[in-house]
């Protein structure tokens, strides 16, 4: 069967942070007057799992289309469960939790949880936004503990004021928190597992505060990684790691490129519109805020029609 650039219907999370400023930045058809704070846009989580939106697959879940095609998809005769990528549009219109994601061997120690990698892109930042990434030097264990119960924690963490066009690497066990005013692309391992240490005293629509998980984010949290030492870049190879890299491409209108069978890769448009077009299939067209697997049997040529940035990551 002939394989296509494959497109998702959006899976929307409200969050007590949140609002609606994906449906102004990328035309996301957003539940009217809900505070949406994440758009899954590539997921495979028990809970979880994006759909197929064109297409002959359309209708089928990630995990269906790879189960069925895995080869022509993945390029591989057998490929791992899940889906190995998380990827998400968040819109912070307020400060997120402090939090920590566990690494494999907190995950084994703990026996719960899933370990998570990930990176922030930001894409769009209002006037003074700041992230929180990673502990100040210095900063252990006991003096972590002790800033919880007074509720320093803000003064353990380094405070980055951020633009767009950045994208920061956070690896397991980096202590962080994304601050107001910002709009993010975020990468990630398939996992749903967070530690809240700190919610900036905040309560819910009840009137109760978040539940903290104390307990596990100080056994998940790498007190010998001071944040200094985590990359930021803004230009050509934005993570190389383990698990997932992550390039920004930039196009002019009227410009191509080529794409070639041999490695599957995910691509999230960031600005700009065009298609994909091939020889034996219908073209499938892409604007921003698009997020299209782009299958290892593919060959075709991505055509630009407006002056574009895009992330194109691979495994």
């Amino acid at each position: 069967m002939n394989t296509y650039p494959l497109k998702f219907r959006p899976i929307y999370k409200e969050r007590i942070w949140g609002a609606q400023k994906l449906r102004t930045a990328f035309a996301k058809d957003l539940p009217a007057e809900k505070k949406i704070g994440e758009s899954w846009e590539l997921a495979d989580l028990p809970q979880d799992k994006s759909v197929v939106s064109n297409g002959l697959w359309a209708g089928q879940s990630i995990d269906q289309a790879v189960s069925r095609f895995t080869e022509s998809i993945t390029g591989c005769p057998d490929f791992p469960e899940p889906f190995p990528l998380l990827i998400k549009l968040l819109d912070a219109q307020d400060v997120l939790s402090v939090q920590v994601h566990p690494d494999a061997e907190a995950c084994e120690r703990m026996g719960q949880g899933d370990p998570k990698t990930e990176c922030w892109y930001i894409i769009d930042a209002e006037p003074g936004a700041c992230i929180y990434k990673g502990l100040k030097p210095g900063v252990t264990r006991d003096s972590f503990a002790q800033a919880i119960q007074q509720g320093t924690v803000e003064q353990c963490l380094i405070k980055l004021a951020v633009q767009p066009g950045e994208c920061h690497f956070l690896p397991a066990g980096t202590a962080h928190a994304i601050g107001a005013g910002l709009l993010i692309a975020e990468i990630q391992l398939p996992s749903d597992t967070t530690y809240r240490v700190f919610d900036w005293n905040r309560t819910d629509d009840q009137g109760q505060p978040r539940e903290l998980h104390i307990k596990q984010a100080l056994q998940s949290i790498h007190f010998d990684a001071s944040g200094d030492d985590l990359s930021v870049r803004s230009l050509g190879r934005l993570v190389d790691c383990d698990h997932f890299k992550v390039d920004k491409g930039h196009r002019i209108a009227g410009s191509q490129i080529l794409l070639s069978p041999g490695n599957m890769e995910t691509q999230l448009v960031l600005s700009g519109r065009g298609s994909y077009t091939a020889t034996h299939t219908e073209p499938v067209d892409f604007r921003a805020g698009d997020c299209l697997l782009i299958p290892a049997s593919y060959e075709g040529v991505m055509q630009f029609e407006e002056e574009s940035e895009f992330l194109r990551i691979a495994l």
